[in-house]
């Protein structure tokens, strides 16, 4: 399915959002390899689409990869390749018409699919019906299988058509780019959930088992300031159950949160 091309103000906004000044400890932390993996079939996609879309990410300083733009002779094609998609946060399937034919890019997208990752398709002069795996390497079945199934998950994922003769260059550039940002932002609020799920149930670990009936009835200050730090760090998302037990408390002691403080 073909997205519109949205506005240029609404990606640029976003990609200021994303991107914010590295601090000295930022730039400490260890980096993943990349930010967006792309997928491609080198023969039909690395002069147009493909290389096209990796410059205009770099411009953009969101880190892409691309096998011949980041690979240099002596790296472990296989190795390196497994690494970028592990570390990346999109990655992006260029689907061309000899895409199939390669063992290469059908592997790629099926560690992609097995990494959870999220993936934007771009059928690029192909349609996703004439995408089909054929046994061109005599694989054992199951990897067939795998491929199939990467395959399909993509086919019936919201993408991207663009014909490489006579498109709109500039506005499938623009319409990418903004897909990309926008599922990497949701990525990494993804990221940011589960860290915050992550120390709810460490919180919670101190109130559980035979600590439960104190979380009704506070035995002192302290067992009660924990409670309200929880309540306000995590408000009524996923401690609603335990937020309303809590009020209890504070209806009796004649207090809200926020007077505490």
């Amino acid at each position: 399915m073909q997205r519109s091309v949205s506005s240029t103000k609404n990606v640029y906004q976003n990609l200021l959002q994303y991107q914010k000044p590295p601090t000295a400890a930022v730039l400490k932390q260890q980096h993943p390899p990349c930010d967006v993996f792309i997928n491609h079939r080198g023969i039909d996609t690395k002069k147009n689409v493909a290389g096209l879309l990796y410059n205009h990410l770099m411009r953009l300083r969101l880190r892409p990869f691309l096998d011949s733009r980041n690979m240099k002779p002596g790296d472990k094609l296989f190795n390196k390749i497994d690494t970028a998609i592990s570390g990346c946060k999109v990655g992006v399937a260029v689907f061309s018409p000899r895409y199939c034919q390669s063992y290469f890019c059908l592997h790629e997208l099926a560690r992609i699919m097995d990494g959870k990752k999220k993936v934007i398709p771009v059928f690029c002069d192909v349609k996703p019906s004439e995408l089909m795996v054929k046994d061109h390497w005599r694989c054992p079945k199951q990897v067939l299988d795998r491929f199939q199934s990467a395959l399909e998950e993509a086919k019936y994922t919201v993408g991207l058509s663009f014909n490489s003769s006579n498109g709109d260059w500039p506005g499938f550039l623009m319409t990418a780019t903004e897909a990309i940002i926008e599922n990497m932002i949701e990525v990494e609020e993804e990221e940011q959930q589960n860290l915050i799920g992550e120390k709810h149930s460490k919180s919670l670990s101190i109130l559980d088992g035979a600590c439960f009936d104190r979380l009704l009835f506070p035995q002192n200050f302290l067992e009660l300031e924990v409670i309200l730090l929880l309540v306000i760090k995590f408000k009524d998302d996923e401690l609603a159950k335990l937020t309303r037990l809590t009020r209890n408390v504070f209806i009796e002691l004649s207090m809200t949160p926020e007077s505490l403080f």
